[in-house]
């Protein structure tokens, strides 16, 4: 296995640049997940890694050696993508051993290479099917033995679960990660589902507009985001993220809400325009606090989801009590200050952790 550097990369399509001078480090065995929303350029990246894409500007190193003039064949990549990309006419056999045919792999060893991956991926009953006979999960696993059989130094996943059902996906998630843990390879992941980033990932990027907003473990980037942008698409239901202006202890809110805190949450003097965040299961019902009314209930069985209006600000909050709730409802809500973040307003940069505990009266 190998570690992949890539070094302020770069990628124009004419004047269009699609990706602006990205670093990432990623480490021997790592499962790394590039997730952002579609057309924030993450499968760019990723080509360019495969080199199906050409580099613009930076560098791309894999197991030290630098890669991105080097052909595809050259860079012990293999990639499994979104649409399996299996040959209709060639049986399951035919298909994982492909690559090492081309390769010239002596037949010996590429009948028992085409063996152990299809006993791996429990392909063995089918290997003399075809792709036609096959269900959606089944072709899927056909498209990673043919990467698995050539013995590469890494993986590229190209949204690789997109086309299968719920159910499929979520039993293919937990194969993909065993199957990782069992090889110890070096992965890279691309997708928009948030789910199969904070499930399948060691670590993650998260990629908008091209440019890489955080990197970090699915626990960090929950936990501790670095932009408004990862707060608000990690998690479901979202954080909520609401446009205030305050001097740290005091904060009004765009639609009229207004927010007091015990101590302030911003230093220095004079208000400040900013963004706080504070995520649906961490506001508590009950207390001296914040009046609001309830709009809507989505029970969930183990839970449900109030939506909420504080003066004109919609606020969304996690309740898993056995009390009823019913629209219009009058509820007090306790915005803790450790759960809170606060972003700028414009950059959308974090500006501090909370500080103290208390209330939003």
């Amino acid at each position: 296995m190998a570690h992949i550097d890539l070094k302020a990369v770069s990628k124009r399509f004419g004047a269009t640049q699609v990706i602006h001078g990205v670093d990432i480090a990623i480490e021997e065995r790592e499962f790394v997940v590039i997730l952002g929303p579609s057309g924030c350029g993450k499968s760019t990246v990723l080509r360019m890694i495969a080199g199906l894409e050409e580099v613009s500007e930076g560098e791309i190193y894999i197991g030290g050696r630098r890669v991105d003039q080097l052909p595809p064949k050259d860079r012990g990549c293999a990639m499994v993508f979104q649409n399996y990309a299996l040959y209709p006419h060639m049986t399951v056999r035919g298909n994982i051993g492909y690559g090492l045919r081309i390769a010239r792999t002596p037949k010996v060893e590429r009948e028992a290479r085409i063996a152990e991956t299809a006993d791996l991926l429990d392909l063995t009953p089918l290997l003399d099917r075809k792709p036609n006979q096959l269900s959606g999960g089944q072709r899927q696993r056909v498209a990673i033995g043919r990467a698995l059989a050539r013995e590469p130094k890494v993986f590229l996943f190209d949204e690789p679960l997109s086309n299968l059902d719920a159910k499929l996906r979520t039993s293919m998630r937990v194969e993909l990660r065993k199957l990782h843990d069992r090889l110890g390879a070096t992965s890279i992941y691309v997708t928009h589902d948030q789910v199969e980033a904070m499930t399948l990932a060691d670590r993650i990027v998260i990629i908008n507009e091209g440019g890489i907003e955080q990197i970090g473990t699915p626990k960090e980037i929950y936990h501790t985001p670095a932009t408004s942008f990862v707060a608000g698409f990690i998690g479901s239901p979202q954080a909520n993220l609401l446009t205030v202006t305050g001097d740290g202890t005091l904060f009004r809110e765009d639609g009229g809400a207004i927010f007091r805190f015990p101590k302030p949450l911003l230093s220095g003097e004079g208000d400040r325009r900013a963004v706080l965040g504070i995520r649906p299961e961490d506001i508590a019902i009950g207390g001296d606090t914040t009046e609001s009314s309830v709009e809507v209930v989505e029970e969930l069985g183990s839970h449900r989801l109030l939506y909420c209006r504080c003066g004109n600000a919609p606020i969304t909050v996690v309740d898993d009590s056995d009390t009823e709730r019913a629209p219009k409802d009058r509820l007090s809500l306790l915005l803790p200050p450790n759960k809170i973040h606060l972003f700028d307003a414009d950059s959308g940069r974090v500006l501090t952790r909370p500080l103290g505990t208390g209330s939003a009266p």
